[in-house]
């Protein structure tokens, strides 16, 4: 377990993350998982201390339903990139570790070579109780790889649902996996999902899977077809590519350094970063309000029977909501 630093230490250690440190970097993500209010501030501290340091990394959110491949795809992609001279820090969103509180050996193992690379880094998400919880650990562990100099956070979506919208508003390009033989995935997929998605690559596109692959990416080009772009200096394109056998990717890529060029170009890039800050802001802001709410003594001991007065109709919502907003002030 890495010590925890004492709030004068802060200068220190934003020091050492900043030269490459990854003890300093273990202990930084440690201070910002802790719950307890003297981390949480020396947390705040730190990353506004980091802050001038952060946004150089290119963010890229990857998402895709159990079983398509997503851990062999991001271990391949990732090793690709060390080797070409990068840093790579992978971060796995999950709001199930809420049960499991996670587990960083397991990551590792679903991603031996790239754990095994100097230039590489992989975390999971600290279980919160929630996923907007999860999302605000997220954020800022993403930040403190930036600042530690990495070069490429690959955030990765273990559950589904709401996580895909979250990943997608903390990320500068989205990238969805998709297995060969579209049919009926096609119409069980979240429009949704398609609706953010930058890129589609349909993935185990080798050998036998080949033609389905070929059929599958038909059904979801003529499915982003009626859709409206996210941006009109983008259409996102649908690649076939192999995790396992590395076929594919270095394509891939080039298509995510595109996307980046081409946004940055039009000023979109940087637009899209401030906008996600304040969605940051007030996600956080919620949190808080949330967390003032069910911590309140008055309110806990008011909210069974104003809950069971609701239920049975004899009180409305609305008087509900009035009386618990008059106890916080609100």
């Amino acid at each position: 377990m890495n010590a925890l630093p004492r709030s004068a230490d802060i200068p220190a250690l934003a020091e050492k993350l900043r030269g490459g440190d990854r003890a300093a970097l273990a202990r930084a993500i440690t201070l910002v998982e802790s719950v307890r209010p003297d981390h949480q501030r020396q947390a705040r501290e730190l990353v506004q201390t980091l802050l001038p340091h952060t946004g150089g990394a290119l963010r890229v959110g990857i998402t895709g339903v159990p079983g398509v491949g997503k851990s062999t795809t991001i271990d391949t992609l990732g090793h690709n990139l060390v080797q070409a001279g990068q840093k790579v820090a992978v971060l796995a969103v999950d709001p199930s570790s809420t049960r499991t509180g996670g587990s960083i050996l397991g990551d590792k193992t679903r991603m031996a070579r790239l754990a095994a690379e100097r230039n590489a880094f992989i975390r999971p998400s600290p279980s919160s109780g929630t996923l907007g919880g999860v999302a605000a650990k997220t954020r800022e562990t993403m930040l403190l790889c930036e600042a530690a100099g990495f070069d490429v956070v690959i955030v990765e979506t273990v559950g589904i649902g709401q996580s895909e919208t979250t990943v997608a508003d903390m990320t500068d390009f989205f990238l969805v996996l998709m297995l060969p033989g579209a049919g009926d995935e096609l119409q069980g997929i979240k429009k949704g999902v398609l609706e953010i998605a930058d890129m589609i690559a349909i993935n185990k596109s080798e050998g036998d899977n080949r033609n389905r692959a070929v059929t599958a990416a038909g059904e979801y080009r003529a499915a982003l077809h009626i859709m409206q772009p996210a941006s009109q200096n983008w259409s996102p394109p649908v690649m076939l590519v192999s995790g396992l056998d590395n076929i594919g990717l270095d394509e891939m890529w080039a298509q995510v350094l595109e996307h980046r060029r081409r946004l940055q170009a039009s000023g979109e890039f940087a637009q899209k970063r401030r906008e996600q800050q304040v969605k940051w802001m007030w996600t956080m802001l919620e949190a808080r309000l949330h967390a003032r709410l069910r911590g309140d003594a008055r309110v806990k001991a008011r909210l069974p029977e104003l809950q069971k007065r609701v239920a049975e109709g004899a009180l409305s919502p609305t008087l509900a909501v009035e009386e618990i907003a008059a106890m916080l002030d609100l």
